[in-house]
């Protein structure tokens, strides 16, 4: 340990390990999906993060640390955005400097319970403010949130029906903490085992401001040892400071760690039994159209075509909606009357309304759009949603008068899509109400709650991940539509051009065959609605709030310490000096 310790007092080696730590979580998401690392992926860079010699350290734990978990979720960009996809891990990766500097000041030094029972609410709290502030679509989106890692395991879907994917991911931080404060109870209790009682100068404690107690050979200032400077006693000499709070003190903070494990369960347990299930009535046939590659100068042309013939193939199999992926249409319908005659033929002959996603520029408009359009056996139904939320760098270039230079170096915007103004829920005949979303908006918790508080019965993800298709990319925006299933307990269809289609039922569990990146092909699903408000319907993103009403507390009463009057102020300690006769106060003060 020491050894590591040593090699460890390099800034840039230990930079680059706060980076790999915080990169390990990347293999709890798709494809690896290893969600049961989930709970202790943070725990070799907490466990860093708290062992910084100072505050400033511990902020360039955080800010590495956040570099690696940002570059990880990211990865599948390098490609297309090639040294982009690192200035954007840098930027995003200073969100959790602060999160590193909270680390350190409630788990470093010696383990006490009350640090412990603080930081197993102060740290999660801290990880959904990070995660709050870099969901703004701007910074990129909510892509990659911890509690996203467990779309797969059926007790955090029915916990993300009561709070979201917050309130996943604040729990699986809570165990990340209450695993790694158990390491530091277990490494203080040996090493109290080795010294006779007393912890390890290298561990000393750490001031309520964040900074290290230096190690000593005996004042009793720094060792907690209730004898008077003024007695003359002499101070016991230690090989370093005894922890401030007992040596119990290790003891009880593991078990304030166990109480916090066990309340996570218990939590769950609660969420299973007491959690309104979804009412699921009757059943709708939606089929997906999943056309595959297509390559070529006239590769909008021949995708048109391929989705028409794999679009007649679903004639008599009953189905009620048929899903095109994002971008499958590459002309405004209201000026290519033509294509829309053709769709509407489709729609007699399947006997199903069909929702197409058009990129190109509007007839009414100035810009390009991509736009979800439903289209009838009578053509156009002029039910239209424009996607609101639009993907930097990949739809448009932020701030392009500063960083246009990004398409020089990938394959960033040429030209910004505009902006759609409203979500819209749409009426399909005789079928159900479905609200749509255009590609990464299926990232957004709250864009499924919105279409789900107005009626829609079916949400519906047209999404086009062809770019990133050798990548996990597709894997990870599949796996989307289980967690806005599941919060929002209305089914989901995530239709894509090439891979993966996959539909989930209310509870977020998968109905059929996913449609993978190698198929070009239809899927028909039978789709079960449901009747109900889930909790997370009904108050939204409660976690979230509070988390930041805890970071407030802590904020109030870290400034309340630092501002109160100097006379409630403990008096300070006289400096002692050593005499012939023991320690006593310097004369003169």
């Amino acid at each position: 340990m020491k050894s590591w310790d040593h090699w460890l007092t390099s800034p840039w080696r230990r930079s680059v390990v706060a980076a790999g730590a915080g990169a390990l979580p990347l293999v709890t998401f798709p494809a690896p999906s290893l969600w049961w690392c989930a709970p202790v992926a943070l725990v070799p860079w907490v466990l860093l993060a708290r062992g910084a010699v100072s505050g400033r350290r511990a902020l360039y734990d955080g800010w590495c640390g956040g570099f690696g978990f940002v570059l990880g979720v990211h990865h599948w960009l390098l490609p297309n955005l090639h040294v982009f996809t690192f200035v954007i891990a840098a930027l995003l990766g200073a969100l959790w400097a602060p999160w590193g500097w909270l680390v350190r000041r409630f788990l470093g030094g010696p383990p006490s319970p009350g640090r412990v029972g603080a930081a197993l609410l102060v740290l999660p709290s801290g990880w959904l403010a990070v995660e709050l502030v870099r969901s703004w679509q701007a910074l990129g989106g909510p892509w990659g949130m911890l509690g996203a890692s467990q779309w797969q395991v059926a007790p955090a879907l029915r916990l993300a029906s009561v709070g979201g994917v917050w309130l996943l991911s604040f729990l699986l931080v809570a165990v990340n903490v209450a695993v790694a404060a158990l390491v530091v109870v277990v490494r203080a209790r040996g090493a109290s085992a080795v010294t006779g009682g007393h912890v390890p100068a290298a561990t000393g404690p750490v001031t309520a401001a964040g900074s290290r107690v230096p190690a000593t050979t005996g004042p009793m200032a720094v060792t907690g040892n209730q004898e008077s400077a003024t007695t003359g006693s002499q101070a016991p000499a230690t090989t370093g400071p005894v922890a401030l709070t007992g040596g119990r003190a290790p003891a009880v903070a593991g078990l304030v760690a166990v109480a916090g494990l066990l309340a996570t369960a218990a939590a769950t347990s609660l969420a299973w039994v007491w959690a309104p299930r979804p009412e699921v009535g009757e059943r709708v046939a939606v089929a997906v159209v999943q056309p595959g590659i297509v390559e070529g100068a006239d590769s909008g042309d021949r995708r048109f075509e391929r989705e028409e013939r794999l679009t007649r193939e679903l004639a008599g199999r009953g189905v009620e909606l048929i899903v095109w992926g994002e971008s499958s249409v590459g002309f405004d319908l209201n000026e290519r009357p033509d294509l829309a005659a053709r769709i509407a033929a489709l729609s007699r002959e399947t006997g199903a309304e069909i929702l197409v996603n058009v990129d190109a520029r509007r007839f009414d408009r100035a810009g390009i759009h991509k736009s979800s359009v439903l289209v009838g056996p009578q053509g156009l139904t002029g039910d239209r949603y424009d996607k609101m939320r639009l993907v930097p760098f990949g739809e448009y270039v932020p701030a392009r008068s500063l960083l246009g230079w990004a398409t020089s170096v990938g394959e960033a915007a040429g030209e910004d899509r505009e902006r759609g103004t409203r979500q819209v829920v749409m009426d399909v005949g005789g079928g159900p109400r479905i609200g749509p979303m255009v590609c990464f908006e299926s990232a957004f918790p709250d864009m499924s709650r919105s279409l789900a508080r107005d009626g829609a019965q079916v949400l519906v993800a047209q999404s086009a991940t062809s770019t990133f298709q050798r990548s996990w990319a597709p894997e990870q925006h599949a796996s989307l539509a289980a967690l806005r299933a599941a919060e929002t307990g209305r089914p989901m269809v995530h239709a894509t051009l090439t891979g993966v289609s996959a539909v989930h039922g209310p509870d977020g569990e998968r109905v059929g065959a996913r449609l993978g990146t190698a198929a070009s092909a239809t899927g028909v699903y039978e789709v079960p609605l449901a009747d109900g408000v889930t909790p997370y319907v009904r108050y939204g993103a409660w976690p979230v709030w509070v988390a930041l009403l805890v970071l407030a507390g802590l904020g109030l009463t870290e400034g309340l310490r630092r501002v109160r009057p100097r006379r409630d102020r403990p008096a300070p300690r006289a400096p002692l000096a050593r005499t012939a006769r023991g320690w006593r106060a310097r004369p003169g003060r």
